[in-house]
């Protein structure tokens, strides 16, 4: 019995490991990416060569528009959404938003609604998109389960960690909500590999 219980538990481990990250068209060198956000996308604690946009570019030697307004709701990012199309035309759309919704409880199922709309219309605009998952603020915390359940809906590459991870080390945070300049690295290097994963790169 105890081997068998190891064995299933390997199992899972390797099931978990081994899974497929959702494809996505190749990112050419000549096309535009945007990271669309709040103060995270914008490098709120950090100078702005050293936001993960700016990072992310060098990284993956693309061009990457910082698109992040520090204090911005899902609210907001749908209602901008539009015109930030229409301004840059992207091949690609990194979303991370959903933290100030958090930070001023607001409705969780309109905020997923929200973030819904905003997949939604960037993938009916023939648009790719990778979604980065943001923690509920507390002592003990990960990214809401509707972030994963968006991502399993609309198919799409999703970081559900690398936020989390940055916000529960101090040597990482210029302050208890924004990443530093090393925070920020570390963002823009897990959004590479995911997208690196999932074929964009």
């Amino acid at each position: 019995m105890k081997r068998l219980a190891l064995v299933m538990v390997l199992a899972l481990v390797v099931a978990s490991c081994g899974q497929k990250v959702p494809r996505l068209a190749p990112v050419g060198p000549n096309d535009v990416i945007v990271a669309f956000g709040d103060s995270l996308t914008y490098g709120t604690g950090a100078a702005e060569h050293e936001s993960y946009p700016a990072v992310l570019a060098q990284l993956i030697q693309r061009n990457v528009v910082r698109s992040g307004v520090p204090g911005e709701t899902t609210g907001g990012g749908l209602a901008r959404l539009e015109h930030v199309i229409e301004e840059h035309r992207p091949a690609l759309m990194i979303v991370c938003l959903g933290g100030n919704d958090m930070l001023r409880k607001l409705d969780e199922t309109q905020t997923r609604n929200n973030l819904r709309e905003i997949i939604g219309t960037i993938k009916r605009r023939g648009i790719a998109v990778a979604l980065v998952g943001v923690p509920k603020p507390a002592l003990i915390t990960s990214a809401p389960a509707f972030y994963a359940e968006l991502a399993k809906e609309f198919d799409i590459p999703y970081d559900s960690k690398v936020v989390t991870d940055v916000l529960y080390r101090a040597e990482l945070k210029a302050d208890p909500i924004h990443p530093n300049a090393k925070g920020y690295r570390r963002i823009a290097e897990a959004i590479a590999e995911l997208l690196k994963k999932a074929g964009a790169i």
